[in-house]
């Protein structure tokens, strides 16, 4: 069973297994909402289908119990975000987390729409990437983020990811909104990177919201504290 805002919640077992829509606030890691729906549901053995950022917000599928084998199948879906890039500045991070390392605004201001749709396109269909050093992916069992914010910059390899569209919302700027439909692995933060780079200007992801996964969209999805409220006479909480 699939636990959406309209879930009837009388015949729920997390034990035997349930899959869980959860609309992540901002500041939680995905583990956070692991750890919450550990305590919520009784359950120990409950996993994430696809890390969100912890300033990302947006679209997080829960699984519990037998439902936990299912979560590459979740994994392999693709995504959807919408969010916002801003132009004119980068970060080492790629996005807020860290501070401002150039300021290119006076040339971003230049920048048209024209512009920004033409370059965008060159990010659609199948590409490679280079994932950031402010992420979890391990290095000789550390986290690449461990080192970068020690200074330190390895070599990673291209990866090969899927953006299937690409749409501009808005330009406001220095904002760029978009929406972007990509295949797993991918990182939006250095699509604002790689984009600002072939503008010449450098961009940084100002925001980002997941709002489908597949099918599954996060209009159905429960906030923590929502679901916590429904869950609340069970005596585990």
């Amino acid at each position: 069973m699939i636990l959406r805002t309209n879930t009837d919640f009388s015949d729920i077992d997390f034990n035997k297994g349930e899959v869980v829509l959860i609309d992540k606030g901002s500041g939680f890691t995905s583990f956070d909402i692991v750890h919450r729906m550990r305590r919520l549901s009784g359950v120990k053995k409950v996993g994430h289908a696809g890390t969100l950022d912890p300033r990302a917000t947006g679209l997080l599928i829960i699984c519990t119990g037998k439902k936990t084998k299912e979560i590459s199948e979740f994994q392999n879906l693709e995504k959807t975000y919408e969010g916002i890039f801003t132009i004119g500045n980068t970060t080492p991070s790629y996005d807020t987390e860290t501070e401002f390392e150039s300021d290119n605004l006076e040339a971003a201001s230049r920048i048209t729409i024209d512009q920004i749709e033409e370059v965008k396109n060159e990010f659609i269909g199948a590409i490679y990437q280079v994932p950031p050093m402010y992420s979890a992916l391990k290095l000789n069992g550390k986290a690449l983020y461990k080192y970068a914010r020690k200074g330190i910059t390895v070599e990673r390899a291209p990866r090969p990811i899927e953006v299937y569209s690409f749409d501009i919302l808005k330009y406001d700027f220095p904002d760029i909104h978009f929406k972007i439909k990509c295949s797993k692995g991918t990182y939006i933060r250095v699509i604002a990177n790689d984009l600002g780079a072939k503008l010449g200007c450098g961009a940084y992801l100002k925001s980002l919201r997941r709002t489908q996964i597949g099918n599954y969209n996060v209009s159905d999805a429960f906030e923590v504290e929502e679901l916590k409220k429904i869950l609340i006479p069970n005596p585990v909480i």
